[in-house]
C-alpha cells in the first residue's frame, strides 16, 4: 500500500467560477496557502515524507509543484489525468450567471451530477475512469520506484471524488464532500486501486 498525500491547488484568478480544464493562475493569496501548508506538513514531520511529487499539468499545480520538486529534490511528474473535470460550455462561468440563465440545468447538475452533465461537458462516469486512470499511473511509479509515499498536487473534484471512492458513497454526493484550497486530504492507495480515507490527525 501507498500513501498519498492530495494538496489542493490555493486561490486563483477565477475562484469564482467553475474553473476546470481552464488553466487561471493562482492568486498571491493562493501560492501564500500552499507554501504554508506544505511548510506546516514538513515542520510536523522531521523527516522528508515524500518520495516523489505528482502533479495536474494545470498552472494553478504544476507551478507550485515544480517549486516544492526543486526545493525537495524529488521527481516531478506531470499526469494530465489528474486535470479537474471538463465543464464543457460552463466552463470560467460562475454559478450565478449560470443560475440565471439555466436554473434548471444546475439545479439538476446539483442534484445528481452521474445522470446530468454540463453541455460539452466531461461525463462524471469519464472523470471516474480517468481519476481511476491516474492512481493505477501513479501506483505503478511508485512500485517501480520502490517509493512509500507521494505528494499529489490536483484539483477539488479529484479530491472529493477520491473521497466518495473511499467513503463508498455514491458519486451524486461528490458535491457534498470537503476540499478546502490549498490543503491536504490523505489517503491510502492499496495494490487493488482501492482507497483509505486518512484522517488528518494520522
Amino acid at each position: 500500500m501507498y500513501r498519498i498525500d492530495l494538496l489542493r491547488h490555493g486561490e486563483t484568478e477565477l475562484s469564482h467560477t467553475l474553473r476546470g480544464s481552464t488553466d487561471d493562475a493562482l492568486t498571491d493569496s493562493g501560492w501564500q496557502q500552499m507554501r504554508h501548508t506544505t511548510a506546516q506538513f514538513l515542520n510536523n514531520n522531521s523527516a522528508q515524507p515524500w518520495d516523489v511529487v505528482f502533479s495536474s499539468p494545470l498552472q494553478r499545480c504544476a507551478l507550485f509543484a515544480d517549486e516544492i520538486a526543486g526545493h525537495l529534490k524529488l521527481e516531478l511528474i506531470l499526469d494530465r489525468n489528474l486535470q479537474e473535470m471538463h465543464f464543457g460550455d460552463w466552463e470560467g462561468v460562475s454559478t450565478q450567471e449560470i443560475y440565471a440563465k439555466q436554473p434548471d440545468a444546475l439545479a439538476r447538475f446539483w442534484e445528481m451530477p452521474t445522470r446530468f452533465s454540463p453541455p460539452n461537458a466531461e461525463t462524471m462516469q469519464q472523470f471516474r475512469q480517468r481519476i481511476l486512470n491516474a492512481l493505477q499511473q501513479i501506483q505503478d511509479s511508485m512500485q517501480k520506484n520502490q517509493a512509500e509515499r507521494a505528494m499529489v498536487i490536483t484539483h477539488g473534484g479529484v479530491i472529493k471524488l477520491l473521497k466518495c471512492l473511499a467513503f463508498n458513497q455514491s458519486l451524486d454526493d461528490i458535491l457534498k464532500m470537503s476540499a478546502e484550497l490549498g490543503q491536504f486530504n490523505h489517503f491510502i492507495l492499496h495494490d487493488n486501486l482501492s482507497i483509505e480515507y486518512v484522517e488528518p490527525s494520522a
